[in-house]
């Protein structure tokens, strides 16, 4: 046995095993095929980092060298620059290739959700991209994707630089195959022109055979070079006992070519060899505007990823150095310098600072941050330098997570969208007996036009155009909202959005900021002193993420904790501090509900100890935002579990229709429910635990970017900024949305029900029946694009 150790599983190396991979540019000893192929995927995907950092050795890979490429997405230290956890599931973002319409989604969907552990795949045929949610116990990530790649389609965990590489050379690809079927069609034109000419000038026979030569000669390599992805996804759906639209396509194409060689053979009969490279090159012109349209709709999402930067500065006692951003852990500190950006979600540990978060939430105006508050990585530190300890690294950072939810509100189809998919899964099989009984019909009155019809109808009614007509709309859209800092999660909001005529405002943190400070406290009792009551309060507190903790920061103490805390929602806190037992919360929750209603009360077993008065400021833009929304007719309210009486004040000042203050979740509920038996349409703002119910309820639910998880879990949509106007524009683009949708499906139908018996009665002949359905799609794609500029 060789001296020499494997590189990645550390097992000895046999002699003259003569494996080996390259990684950072020295070439390293692999122990066997297995291992060498998951070394060189792992390098390929520009996760060399691994074996710089990865705090165990490989183990042993004995795999076929296909399978072994996938092996390396199982390790764990792979796995967290794009796996997040989902409490006993994982869920991945995956770039998926070979995806031309939605029948490919329908296979892909329908063949991973028969598989153990799969709780979840929504494929996204605009974007070629698929959530993927599934429990790694029961199922490796690997033996997914090579699940996949089993019926025709090689997925990967969808990473910027690599998708953006392996989109220029798809589209090198696609160009390609386009410029050779554009010159083709050009030179056998001319050739057509002399050959159609002699239909009134007599052409000599062995003139005519030339040309028809010359013609098969220019249309092969476009017959069997550049409509071969029609080909594939053809027969992909075939292999699955499925039809989709490239089926006609593929049929359309290679009878065409295989008639027109067989007159060119034998002398006798027409050839087509014009119409099928002009078919072949319109349709391919409609991909590559397809193409060009997904990825101007999902570089947005790509490019705000690219803002993190690569690099940061850890901090280590007096010390610090400079790492991969990827290898830090929860817990550390980093520093950051003025005009840097952040590497890392993380706490502030600094006094404050002023951060530009345009690239979350499209307000360029400085927000400030205070000791203790969230920073998100790729936002930039505009003021001094700051040190932050870290929260969320890789797949679990923010930006990564609103990716991964606008990609699940597009793969999410709405009502809409269905009823799209099922027309164009019966439209195929249709259009195919419709051209078997055109062709069997003209067989009997003019045989020898019956092919040429038959094949007008199966290329002229290719339904493209509406496979497209929902999805490159609802990706558009989704995609210019979060311009407008609204995250759309659940598509299902955007079809909803606007029918909406009621809008139900939580209070703090929704329509005020949600950033509250002490203004006074008042003790109660001589049991304690002021300083006393607000160490125990900051004690109770940390174990809150509603706002009002936030005013109880600055009075922690290092060695003050509450423990046996529970969050009683709606109402307050208990806890034992110091082995006395205590509750922090409304007058009734600490046992007196005599008192005023504007504080939150501090009690021990013996009663109320202290009193404290919390303030709080209104939106900049909440009266503003409040005045549009009603001119447009909606009815505004305000549903708040706050018991201050101040709430009134505040919603006469907002000019709000109606006040509902001191509402328990229960109540928030019951209301609603009320408003929707009375056949109202809501939406409800909220931030809050307490929201929770009442925003699942919700026919729209909006939530705060600064709220809690369960709020921001229960919602359709997330404002990431600290203003309420992209409301106002979210509606305004839902409504574009729908708009464009119901012109696109109008486009794609009409189009289809004119063409169709233009094309059955003979008066539509190949080329112009694959000029008019190229067109149809590229017509349905500009439309969508409308949506990402501001639409009048």
């Amino acid at each position: 046995m060789s001296a020499h150790l494997c590189f990645h599983c550390t097992e000895p190396v046999p002699e003259q095993a003569g494996f080996s991979s390259h990684i950072d540019g020295i070439k390293q000893p692999m122990c066997c095929p297995g291992c060498a192929a998951v070394a060189d995927a792992i390098v390929a995907a520009g996760l060399s980092d691994y074996y710089r950092y990865r705090t165990e050795t490989g183990k042993q890979q004995d795999v076929p060298p296909q399978l072994a490429s996938l092996i390396a997405y199982d390790l764990d230290e792979v796995q967290q620059e794009f796996v997040a956890a989902r409490g006993d599931l994982k869920e991945v973002l995956l770039s998926v290739e070979g995806i031309s319409c939605a029948a490919c989604a329908w296979l892909i969907e329908k063949h991973l959700a028969g598989l153990p552990g799969i709780a979840k795949i929504n494929v996204n045929t605009t974007t070629q991209r698929a959530v993927l949610v599934w429990d790694s116990s029961q199922r490796k990530l690997s033996e997914i994707l090579s699940a996949m790649a089993a019926i025709g389609y090689q997925a990967s965990p969808f990473q910027v630089d690599a998708q953006e590489l392996k989109n220029a050379k798809e589209s090198q690809s696609f160009l390609l195959r386009v410029g050779l079927a554009g010159l083709a069609t050009m030179q056998v034109m001319m050739l057509a022109i002399a050959l159609y000419t002699g239909y009134w000038h007599d052409l000599e026979t062995e003139f005519r055979d030339y040309f028809r030569w010359v013609s098969l000669l220019f249309a092969t390599p476009v017959v069997l070079y550049s409509a071969q992805p029609f080909y594939f996804s053809a027969l992909r759906a075939l292999f699955s006992l499925r039809v989709n639209m490239d089926v006609p396509v593929s049929i359309a194409i290679l009878l065409a070519y295989v008639a027109s060689c067989v007159a060119t053979v034998k002398g006798t009969g027409e050839v087509f060899f014009e119409s099928i490279s002009m078919f072949t090159f319109f349709l391919l012109v409609g991909r590559l505007f397809e193409q060009r349209a997904r990825r101007k709709a999902s570089e947005n999402a790509s490019n705000l990823q690219k803002l993190v930067p690569a690099t940061a500065q850890l901090v280590e006692g007096n010390d610090s150095r400079q790492v991969a951003a990827r290898t830090l852990k929860p817990g550390q500190i980093c520093r950051v310098l003025p005009g840097e950006r952040i590497p890392v979600d993380g706490r502030l540990l600094s006094a404050q600072t002023q951060l530009n978060e345009s690239m979350l939430t499209g307000e360029q105006e400085s927000v400030t941050k205070l000791k203790g508050d969230e920073l998100f990585a790729g936002t930039v530190n505009l003021d001094q330098p700051i040190e932050l300890e870290v929260l969320r690294t890789g797949a679990d950072q923010r930006i990564n997570t609103l990716v991964r939810l606008q990609e699940q509100a597009v793969a999410a189809k709405p009502a809409i969208a269905q009823f799209a998919d099922r027309v164009a899964r019966y439209f195929v099989p249709a259009i195919l007996v419709i051209a078997a009984l055109t062709y069997g019909i003209w067989l009997q009155l003019a045989p020898d036009d019956a092919f040429w019809i038959m094949l007008s109808v199966l290329v002229a009614t290719c339904p493209c155009a509406l496979a497209l007509a929902t999805p490159a709309a609802l990706t558009c859209g989704t995609n210019r909202m979060m311009q407008q800092g609204l995250l759309v999660k659940s598509a299902r909001a955007l079809e909803a959005l606007p029918t909406i005529d009621t809008l139900l405002f939580d209070k703090t943190g929704t329509l005020t900021e949600g950033r509250f400070s002490l203004a006074h406290t008042a003790i109660l009792s001589d049991r304690l002193s002021e300083n006393d009551a607000l160490g125990i309060a900051a004690a109770l507190e940390a174990h809150s993420s509603h706002p009002f903790a936030q005013a109880f920061l600055p009075y922690r103490r290092a060695g003050l904790r509450a423990i046996e805390a529970r969050y009683h929602t709606g109402e307050g806190i208990t806890g034992v501090v110091k082995g006395q037992p205590y509750r922090i919360g409304k007058a009734r929750f600490v046992g007196d509900a005599s008192l005023p209603a504007e504080s939150i009360y501090l009690a021990d077993q013996q009663g109320v100890v202290a009193a404290f008065s919390l303030t709080d400021r209104l939106r900049s833009d909440a009266g503003a935002t409040i005045k549009k929304l009603r001119s447009q007719g909606l009815r505004c309210e305000m549903l708040s579990g706050d018991p201050n009486p101040r709430a009134k004040a505040m919603a006469q000042s907002l000019n709000l229709d109606d006040v509902h203050f001191d509402h328990s979740p229960e109540q928030k509920l019951a209301y609603l429910a009320a408003l929707q038996a009375d056949g109202k349409s809501v939406a409800m703002f909220g931030d809050g635990i307490n929201d929770g119910p009442v925003l699942a309820g919700a026919n729209v639910s909006v939530a705060m970017a600064g709220g809690t998880d369960l709020a921001k879990c229960h919602a359709d949509l997330v404002l990431l900024g600290e203003k309420l106007q992209p409301v106002v524009d979210g509606i305004f683009t839902a409504r574009a949305t729908n708009r464009v949708i119901r012109q696109n499906l109008a486009i794609s139908l009409c189009y289809n029900l004119l063409i169709l018996p233009l094309a059955v009665t003979g008066h539509v002949p190949p080329y112009l029946a694959a000029a008019g359905m190229s067109l149809s799609s590229l017509v349905v794609v500009a439309n969508s694009i409308r949506l990402l500029r501001r639409l009048s």
